[in-house]
């Protein structure tokens, strides 16, 4: 937790952010993008652009030295060869030089454009070297480069300069995807996940919103699937005498339990506390609460929302002193849609500050918090703070503890919770996991899916539970669809809308249909209709 000093600095920081922007330039458009986005950026706080462009002459010195002996025969003579050795030459000390004194010279005259000051650095070696060496020995309050460069070929999700500077890069980093799109044109999303770098994202977000006229989202997304998967592959290994030992089945009811419940009311609190902070800023904010892998639910977040930028921290919840990159962050960074921010600035909400702070704990309160699984302890920890600051106690009792545990994990009510009723397939549902080509992989969706149909109560894992996990991993093509076919889903309730394309899009399969058409709608809208009135009046069947 920050305490309350770093806190109060934290505005002045948010204010500085734009003041000293560091650009990677090359010429490519992702970097002529990072340019243009910086320079609206300082243009808000009267800031200073440097631009850095490093170029590696002894290493083209030394790779033309290996290349020598492999020179065609013309080239044998002596005469010939120092000839050949001073042309390489001057291109290396004065053609490389010349290179970067023109991108920095098309940076210049933009920048002049704006009225914004004009820095150069073009310094000699690695280049992604050389520009964490420049973070580290400057004064910078932020980055703007581009995923890809001037290698960048068909099917390149980001290049090898970018990963390596995102990953040692000290300060918040903006990292352009779509040189085609500016910030704003489509909402800025920020992920949460409750950590002092998510609210310092957000934070961050609030900033970049008021001066780019921009609308902000906060999405938090938490994986309600991957203990039941973990669970149900450790079972098949588990002797029963080692079972007994790990209590492997009081583990597996606590994690259905917390998964299913309490993570969900952690994340929506840590919604809830982004929303506060959206009132006290003045800023309007858009709140969603997604379930699955983090870094997939985000990623679909941000094509729902025609998203122009994302927000996240560069280290999670669940970062230690090691880490380089969260992994949901590093996926984004390669996967996200839109461009990418990963931020370093923390900030910790007044309220759990306040907690933190002035809250004092019993010794039978803490032993009892530290018997929940060490991942789920943090998150446990604000939480019962949350709860005490909500009914005015200052000492934290273990009745208060089991008060938040009981609304977090409300034992055996959950209908979904701990339920190992064999679940039926439908054919369509086991077709499309036979139809995958990792195998390996298709195991862990089955699972998924399985939980996916518990979590609704269904007793038949249909096939819209599989196909919610099936992109990127190998799974059927979607249909096409028809103009008159999408413009009468377009009528659906937007909250209907993804489920009832699944279900159509499985009756056109059925059919052996190519194309999705307006009668296979309107025929799978009628079935939705018929399934939905027959659940409500008692007849649909739940499973157990």
């Amino acid at each position: 937790m920050a305490n309350a000093a770093s806190v109060a600095e934290t505005p002045k920081q948010e204010t500085a952010l734009f003041k000293r922007i560091l650009v990677a330039l090359d010429a490519s458009n992702h970097a002529n993008r990072a340019l243009e986005e910086a320079l609206r950026l300082a243009g808000t706080s009267n800031g200073v652009i440097t631009g850095i462009h490093a170029y590696a002459a002894q290493l083209h010195d030394r790779r033309f030295r290996q290349m020598e002996g492999g020179l065609p025969e013309r080239y044998l003579e002596e005469d010939e060869m120092e000839h050949q050795r001073e042309v390489h030459d001057d291109l290396i000390s004065r053609g490389l030089n010349i290179i970067s004194d023109s991108y920095h010279d098309a940076a210049e005259r933009a920048c002049a454009k704006d009225g914004r000051p004009y820095r150069r650095l073009s310094p000699e070696g690695k280049n992604y070297r050389r520009i964490v060496e420049a973070i580290d020995d400057g004064d910078f309050t932020m980055l703007a480069m581009g995923s890809l460069g001037l290698g960048n070929v068909p099917g390149s999700l980001i290049g090898g300069f970018c990963e390596r500077v995102a990953r040692r890069c000290a300060i918040d980093a903006l990292v352009i995807r779509d040189p085609q799109v500016a910030i704003g044109d489509g909402p800025i999303v920020v992920g949460l996940d409750g950590s002092p770098r998510s609210f310092g994202a957000l934070m961050t977000g609030f900033e970049i919103a008021r001066r780019l006229n921009a609308e902000v989202h906060a999405v938090a997304a938490y994986d309600p699937y991957y203990h039941y998967v973990a669970f149900n592959k450790i079972a098949g290994v588990l002797s029963d005498e080692a079972g007994k030992v790990f209590r492997f089945k009081e583990q597996e009811k606590l994690h259905e339990e917390l998964i299913d419940d309490g993570l969900a009311k952690i994340y929506q609190s840590h919604l809830e506390v982004a929303g506060a902070m959206a009132g006290e800023q003045g800023v309007e904010l858009t709140l969603e609460l997604v379930d699955g892998k983090p870094f997939r639910a985000i990623a679909d977040y941000l094509e729902k929302v025609k998203a122009s930028l994302l927000i996240v921290g560069k280290t999670g919840v669940h970062a230690d002193d090691m880490l380089d990159i969260g992994g949901n962050s590093e996926n984004l960074l390669r996967m996200a849609p839109c461009h990418v921010w990963l931020g370093q600035t923390t900030y910790t909400p007044p309220l759990d500050v306040v907690a933190e702070e002035t809250m004092t704990w019993s010794n039978e309160a803490e032993e009892l918090l530290n018997r929940a699984p060490e991942f789920a302890r943090p998150m446990a920890r604000t939480a019962v703070l949350r709860l005490a600051q909500e009914s005015g106690h200052t000492f934290i009792t273990k009745n208060m503890v089991e008060e938040t545990a009981a609304k977090l994990m409300p034992g055996g009510d959950c209908p979904h919770a701990n339920k190992k009723k064999e679940l039926a397939w439908s054919g369509q549902a086991s077709a499309l996991i036979e139809g995958m080509d990792d195998k390996a992989q298709a195991g862990n969706i089955r699972l998924r899916a399985e939980k996916s149909a518990l979590r609704e109560g269904a007793g038949t894992v249909q096939a819209q539970h599989v196909r919610k996990f099936l992109e990127g991993a190998g799974g059927p093509d979607e249909l096409p669809w028809g103009a008159a076919a999408l413009a009468r889903l377009q009528r659906v309730p937007e909250s209907m809308r993804g489920p009832a394309r699944a279900r159509i899009e499985d009756a056109a399969r059925e059919r052996g249909a190519d194309e999705v058409t307006l009668d296979i709608v309107e025929a799978g809208l009628e079935a939705a209709r018929a399934a939905m009135q027959k659940a409500m009046s008692g007849g649909g069947h739940k499973g157990s």
